[in-house]
Order: structure tokens, then C-alpha cells, then sequence
């Protein structure tokens, strides 16, 4: 009796081991491969506190979120197209020699299906072709200057943020509605395709809309300066009512308590067009009255919206700080890639599509991001427009926080240019074109 028992519960595990190993190749072969994307942003040097970490903490909460499927709807499902993301964090500081070397090896050596990422203009203008030549499906998620798809047309590259033309039009746009009196303005901007580009398109977008206004001085110290000692001097001697910067990073940090030690935020009205990024991190130290944007209608600007409302609890409660705008850029890159995945993946019958299918599908698309709807409306679909908004920085002392009054947004199609149309051209011609209320 008991060998009959012994016998028939060895019978019972013998066919329960010969079913599971039947079915297990059949269920792992069902479940998808996790897609590598390589992740870029400073993780070091004088652009990763401001810039660096903030997006590369927005990176880490969507790839859990997307994996694990939490996000809001209309994107809870998990994964690219079911696949769940296996990221790569590399450090952007460095050379472009070191920053081309470093995206090779994501594509050769480690076999990334996609790279998000750089902050840096001179590290897109560099990755770019690099990607082109590689095929590499490569979406920018900040680097504003225009020259990526205003120069060169691209199959592999998005970049899913709007171009440094539109900062300099709606900051130009800001003083014309909140300072229709200003006679002098100045510029003081970094020695690199970003701060040249921001500049020249302010300068032109102040012909168009403050023509009376004039020029008193232009500085461009190099990248990563740090002193500034001759830039303010000269800005001080000027005497101008306003002063154009685009500086970002740590830069953008130093010359604000330069400038305040010397008293020249008193004597003239500061626009920075990245300055967002710094008001939390300076809080009572920024003075009161600089006019502040953020590259877009993100951090304080963006909209309430249930995605947003996620976004910022869950980023605050995680990394005990309010994502900036280049969180608000990365989380909207990777999203921008979940959802041409997804959209690919549809067309495809449910299957984890192949590159030109994820391609095909991210161009022209539109979505609603963090706070803002973004449109890949330029460069052939590759290139995306979002609105923009300023506003003026004050410290409320009362409560201890940070805050931006007086603020004014732009619609996307009021501070970009028309499809076709190159930034410095739509300037030349008086903004053409443009649609603003």
C-alpha cells in the first residue's frame, strides 16, 4: 500500500516536471527582451547639480514607473511596447571627443536599442551625425541650439524639446508686454553654439518687437568661466536697464552672486532664459525681480494636470526637491519614446516593433507631456515645439518658498518658427507667420 502510494506520487512529480519543462520555454519565449537605452546627462562636473542629476533622477522614476506600468493613464501600460527598459546612465561631462566615444560604445559595445540624452549644444551638434552614420535611434532631450535640424535633416535623431529660438522670442515678447519703455538692454552669454545662438536670435527677435531699444554692450566669456570679474565691470559701465543670459550650469550660479556682490541685480534688470533651474536650489540667495524662464512651460509653469500632479509628488517625495525643467525634459523624452514604441507596436500587431517602425511612428506625433503638449512639427517630424512662459522671481519670506509672479505663457505656435522656415530667417523677416493672442 504504501509503495502504491510512493509509486503514483512519483508518477504525479515525474509529470508535472515533464509539463513545466514543456511550457516554461513557451512562456519565456512570450516574455520580451528588455530594450537598452542608453541614458546621457552630466553626472559630474560643473552642469551636474543644476542640470545633471536633476534629469537623470527624472530618468530613474519613469523607467520604474514604465516598467513597472504606474504612470497615469493613458500610458500605465508596462514597458516599450511590453518590453521592460534596461537603462545605461553615462556621464556627458567631458570632451566631444570623449562624448562621441562614449555613444559609440553604447551602440557597439553595449548594444543600446536607443540613447536619450545631452544637455550640451555641443554635444548634439557632435552626436548627431555619429548617429546618422550608426543608425542609432537617438532622441535629444535638451540641447537648444536650433543648428540640429535647421542645418542638417535626420532619419535616426528627435529631439523632443523645442530649439533656443523660441527663449529668445518669448523673453523679447515678455519685455515688450511687462517693459514697453525699455532703451538699453546688454548681454552677457556663453562662448559656445548655445550662447552664440541665444544671443543672436534675441538681438533679432528685439529688432522686430522692441526696435527703439539698442545695444549698450555684448560679453562672451568661455564655457565653464566661473569668474567674472571684467564681464561685470563692463556690464556695470554700461549701464543698461537689461541684461540677456542664457548661462546655464554653474555658471549660471556664480555669476548671479558675482553680480549681486557687486550690486548690478540692483542696477540692472537680469532675463535668464534658463534661470528656473536655480530658484530652488538658491532660494532667499537669488535677488528678487530677475525675470526667470525654463526653457518651456515646465517646473512652475507647466500646467496642473493629473500627469503633472504625479510627476511632481512622486519626483518631491522621492529626491526631497521639485523637478526643474530638465527633469521635465528628460521624463518627456522618454515618455516621447514609450509612446512611439507603443503607437509602433500597435500597428504591428501587438509585437515589439523594429527601429523604422518606432521611427515612423515618433514622427509627427503629438502628445501630452508633464505639465504641456509637445509637437514633433519641425524638421521633417523630428524635430518637436512646445509654448514657453516667463515670469519674475520674489522669495516670500512669509512662507519660505520660492515663487514666480507676473507670469505670462506663449503659445508653441507664437515663439517657433513655421515648418520650413529657418530661425534666423523667420527673425529676418519680422516673424512671419507667427500666431500669438
Amino acid at each position: 500500500m504504501l509503495r502504491k502510494s510512493v509509486l503514483g506520487l512519483s508518477v504525479t512529480i515525474l509529470a508535472a516536471a515533464i509539463v513545466s519543462s514543456l511550457a516554461a520555454p513557451g512562456a519565456h519565449a512570450q516574455e520580451p527582451k528588455p530594450v537598452k537605452v542608453g541614458i546621457v546627462t552630466f553626472l559630474s562636473g560643473p552642469a551636474s547639480g543644476p542640470f545633471g542629476i536633476p534629469s537623470r533622477n527624472a530618468a530613474e522614476l519613469l523607467v520604474e514607473a514604465i516598467n513597472n506600468g504606474t504612470l497615469p493613464a493613458p500610458y500605465n501600460t508596462k514597458g516599450l511596447a511590453g518590453a521592460p527598459i534596461e537603462s545605461i546612465m553615462v556621464d556627458e561631462a567631458g570632451s566631444t571627443t570623449k562624448v562621441v566615444q562614449d555613444f559609440r560604445s553604447l551602440v557597439d559595445r553595449q548594444d543600446a536599442a536607443a540613447v536619450v540624452g545631452y544637455v550640451s549644444s555641443g554635444s548634439c551638434l557632435a552626436v548627431a551625425p555619429v548617429a546618422e552614420e550608426l543608425k542609432e535611434l537617438t532622441v535629444f532631450f535638451d540641447c537648444g541650439t536650433p543648428r540640429i535640424f535647421e542645418d542638417a535633416s535626420y532619419k535616426y535623431v528627435f529631439r523632443t524639446s523645442a530649439h533656443s529660438t523660441m527663449d529668445s522670442v518669448a523673453a523679447a515678447l515678455y519685455l515688450k508686454e511687462k517693459f514697453p519703455k525699455l532703451s538699453t538692454y546688454a548681454g552677457i552669454n556663453q562662448n559656445y553654439a548655445w550662447g552664440q545662438d541665444s544671443w543672436r536670435d534675441f538681438v533679432a527677435a528685439m529688432k522686430d518687437l522692441n526696435p527703439k531699444s539698442s545695444i549698450t554692450t555684448v560679453q562672451f566669456p568661455k564655457l565653464f568661466a566661473g569668474q567674472y570679474s571684467a564681464e561685470i565691470s563692463a556690464l556695470e559701465a554700461s549701464n543698461s536697464q537689461i541684461i540677456h543670459s542664457s548661462f546655464y550650469d554653474g555658471d549660471l550660479e556664480s555669476f548671479l552672486f558675482q553680480a549681486s556682490a557687486r550690486g548690478l541685480t540692483k542696477q540692472s534688470l537680469l532675463v535668464l532664459t534658463t534661470g528656473e533651474t536655480a530658484m530652488f536650489r538658491l532660494g532667499a540667495k537669488m535677488p528678487d525681480g530677475v525675470i526667470l524662464g525654463g526653457r518651456g512651460p515646465y517646473g512652475v509653469f507647466a500646467a496642473d494636470t493629473p500627469l503633472n500632479q504625479w510627476f511632481r509628488r512622486t519626483f518631491s517625495d522621492r529626491y526631497y526637491a521639485p523637478p526643474t525643467y530638465p527633469s521635465y525634459q528628460m521624463a518627456q523624452a522618454i515618455l516621447a519614446l514609450k509612446i512611439g514604441y507603443d503607437k509602433a507596436a500597435a500597428a504591428n500587431g501587438g509585437k515589439v516593433p523594429g527601429k523604422d517602425q518606432v521611427i515612423s511612428a515618433m514622427e509627427h506625433m503629438e502628445f501630452d507631456a508633464f505639465g504641456t503638449q509637445v509637437k514633433m512639427a519641425l524638421g521633417n517630424g523630428h524635430q518637436a515645439i512646445t509654448g514657453h512662459a516667463y515670469g519674475i522671481y520674489k522669495f516670500d519670506k512669509a512662507t519660505g518658498e520660492p515663487t514666480i509672479v507676473d507670469v505670462v505663457h506663449f503659445a508653441a505656435e507664437c515663439v517657433n518658427p513655421p515648418v520650413g522656415v529657418k530661425s534666423t530667417d523667420w527673425l529676418a523677416d519680422g516673424m512671419k507667420g507667427a500666431k500669438c493672442k
